[in-house]
């Protein structure tokens, strides 16, 4: 059975979304709740580099810094595309970056980097005091629900 945190229209609603803290599951739930399971929801983005280096897992090279043309918003390097560009007061260049998740580009941003191989990677993680979200989540710059409606409106 699949479980869903989408009402009968499938519309999401955030309210019915129990904490993803896998250590502390709890699993009671109501008639015609629903429970969203990720088993990994509290690793780091350090834990999966890890594990990807141990394991031995060949990755994309999306996955790694490339020369890209960019340009900065909100102190977030973004890629151009059919959902938008640099504003008048914004330049695009090209810099050495990586995108520390993979994800829409309409709403993920890169960072400085010259990480090329798994390990420059988990040096750059060890190194960096920013987490991922607060680095390149362009969402969360714009507002603290913006996430949510993007799922209430059907984006996941």
């Amino acid at each position: 059975r699949v479980f869903s945190l989408r009402d009968e229209f499938g519309a999401w609603d955030p309210r019915r979304q129990r904490p993803e803290l896998w250590s502390l599951y709890n699993g009671r739930h109501a008639v015609g709740e629903h429970v969203r399971v990720f088993p990994l929801s509290n690793w780091t983005e350090l834990d999966v580099w890890q594990y990807i280096e141990r394991e031995h897992i060949e990755l994309p090279e999306i996955y790694y810094a490339h020369r890209r043309e960019v340009f900065k918003r909100d102190g977030m390097w973004l890629t151009a595309g059919q959902w938008g560009g640099p504003k008048d007061s914004e330049r695009a260049e090209t810099r050495l970056v990586r995108y520390r998740t993979v994800g829409d580009m309409s709403c993920t941003g890169a960072v400085d980097s010259h990480a090329d191989t798994i390990e420059a990677v988990i040096t750059e993680i060890a190194a960096s005091r920013l987490t991922e979200r607060g680095a390149t989540r362009a969402d969360d710059k714009m507002s603290e629900a913006a996430m949510e409606d993007r799922k209430r409106e059907g984006y996941f």
